[in-house]
């Protein structure tokens, strides 16, 4: 847990009411109903240890993903699968874009690790360009980690460009490191699982928390070829990291047949409509291709929005952001309402 220490993220719905929390990028339908059934089910069973080696769940991702088992390590949601990634590698000096995730850069600030940043620009929607390649090219960097889609712009980086990208990395010796958490809901992106044998420096990332609505469960996985990476992973976190009823929920999860498919249409006509409506209001509002908008509107928006019970994401601390810039999730098209009212009578005052 946090301990006299600031939460840097949203989702923290604990400390003043909060009747929608638009600060939490998760699938706007919830939890699936048979993954609760599938957790209520198994709780006399809570009384065993979880399974150590996460063996149903690991065969379970590996038919879904269609990649080997031993390619699997599980983890205790994605943020631990990152501190333990890094432990395991410790690298001298990482490369990200900007803005990007800030958990990458937290979880390396008790190390001596260097970060160097490729600058994403508002004037071309901050998509990524080839400029990356002579970025890395020059940086060398022991590890380049990339979020695709992009957090917090939704950007999805062109296959064309990402399969360039791992070529450098490999020709470069750079461990590429790609956070897909957000991939499953941003459209029919395979992503890049299908290069994995053929480059051990890949390494991907990936989470029951964005996808099916489990934030709370906490289950991240990640796909590699490099097994001794995995091995050491493995030895940075205790034996019994990922809960019984984690497990349970995953396996769930994953037979959830046409439930991401759904998710994405329904998100795809909600996020277009919520976007035509903010740059109705006057905000410039990032093209996104995820489960999520960043606009940069109105300074003190969050602020007055909180006293509605309405929660966003305050983007100030991204680096390449600052004041104005806030990021909200895709919800149901009632909610979505609810928020869009009260944004206008907000910038009507």
């Amino acid at each position: 847990m946090l301990y006299k220490t600031n939460n840097p993220h949203g989702g923290d719905v604990y400390v003043e009411p909060v009747l929608l929390d638009y600060s939490a990028n998760t699938n706007p339908f919830g939890i699936p109903d048979g993954v609760k059934k599938a957790i209520c089910g198994m709780l006399d069973k809570a009384y065993y240890y979880p399974d150590p080696y996460c063996r149903e769940l690991v065969r379970k991702i590996a038919e879904n993903e269609n990649v080997p088992e031993d390619h699997i390590l599980c983890g205790n949601g994605a943020a631990e699968l990152i501190y333990s990634y890094f432990e395991a590698v410790s690298p001298r000096k990482i490369a990200e874009i900007a803005p990007t995730f800030t958990g990458y850069s937290e979880a390396l600030q008790s190390t001596d690790c260097a970060i160097v940043r490729y600058g994403l620009s508002r004037n071309n929607g901050f998509d990524l360009n080839e400029g990356i390649l002579d970025f890395l090219a020059e940086e060398k960097p022991d590890v380049f980690v990339i979020c695709n889609p992009n957090n917090p712009t939704g950007r999805l980086v062109k296959p064309s460009l990402m399969e360039k990208i791992l070529v450098c990395c490999h020709k470069n010796n750079i461990r590429l490191f790609i956070d897909e958490c957000f991939l499953d809901l941003a459209g029919e992106n395979a992503g890049m699982k299908s290069y994995l044998d053929k480059y051990k420096n890949l390494f991907i990332l990936k989470a029951f928390t964005k996808s099916y609505a489990m934030a709370g469960v906490r289950l991240g996985y990640c796909m590699s070829a490099d097994s001794s990476l995995l091995e050491k992973m493995s030895r940075k976190v205790q034996p019994w990291n990922v809960s019984s009823i984690a497990q349970t929920a995953g396996i769930a999860a994953l037979s959830e047949h046409g439930f991401l498919e759904k998710a994405r249409e329904y998100i795809k006509h909600e996020r277009n409509r919520l976007s035509d409506r903010l740059e109705e209001f006057g905000f410039w509002v990032c093209p996104s291709d995820a489960n999520y908008l960043l606009f940069c509107g109105k300074e003190d928006l969050d602020i007055k929005l909180k006293e509605k019970g309405i929660a966003i994401r305050n983007c100030s601390n991204y680096q390449g952001l600052g004041l104005g810039w806030f990021r909200i999730a895709v919800r149901l098209h009632e909610e979505n309402e609810v928020l869009l009212d009260a944004i206008k009578m907000i910038c009507e005052r």
